[in-house]
């Protein structure tokens, strides 16, 4: 029995110390998931402002398609999930949604490209010319892949590279769009 009171005792101890973490202001951890821009572009700055404000608040922050962070928020694996305005998925319509940013998706093309006059295009029309593309795995690279194969065109890779800059500098190379 002694054996006994004493693990009761240690578990008591250390529920007390816990608790007075809670005591002593917010304590928490947030599972956040973002597409690629929310991730990469949107997010660094307010979140690591907040965070500053929110020392006792520890954040875990993943990059995912649109689609799959609606259903991973639906299904309550993530608390919070930043999404194309279009993004589809089991489960939106029972979340509540707020606009957060606005991202347009820009084609960057190579100086003197035919395209390159136009202010604005459709991303079917540009489906015949070969692309410079992010990493697998990539959010964005994925959300594009999708509307290739929607559109029934397939997305032709030359490359595949880790950032925006490092595409951008192939792209002005005129390795592909």
């Amino acid at each position: 029995v002694l054996h006994h009171a004493r693990l009761v005792l240690q578990q008591m101890e250390r529920m007390r110390g816990e608790l007075g973490d809670y005591a002593r202001g917010l304590k928490g951890h947030v599972r956040i998931l973002g597409n690629t821009a929310a991730v990469t572009e949107f997010l660094p700055e307010p979140l690591a402002a907040w965070l500053a404000a929110h020392p006792r608040i520890d954040i875990d922050l993943e990059e995912r398609p649109s689609h799959a962070i609606v259903e991973a928020v639906a299904a309550g694996l993530a608390d919070l999930g930043i999404v194309a305005d279009m993004a589809e998925g089991g489960g939106i319509e029972g979340l509540e949604r707020i606009p957060f940013r606005i991202d347009r998706l820009v084609l960057a093309v190579p100086r003197g490209h035919p395209l390159a006059a136009r202010r604005r295009i459709a991303f079917v029309e540009a489906l015949g010319e070969d692309f410079v593309g992010l990493s697998p795995g990539s959010a964005l690279q994925d959300h594009l892949a999708r509307h290739a194969a929607r559109a029934g065109r397939p997305l032709k890779l030359r490359v595949r590279l880790g950032g925006f800059d490092a595409v951008c500098r192939m792209v002005e190379q005129g390795v592909g769009l």
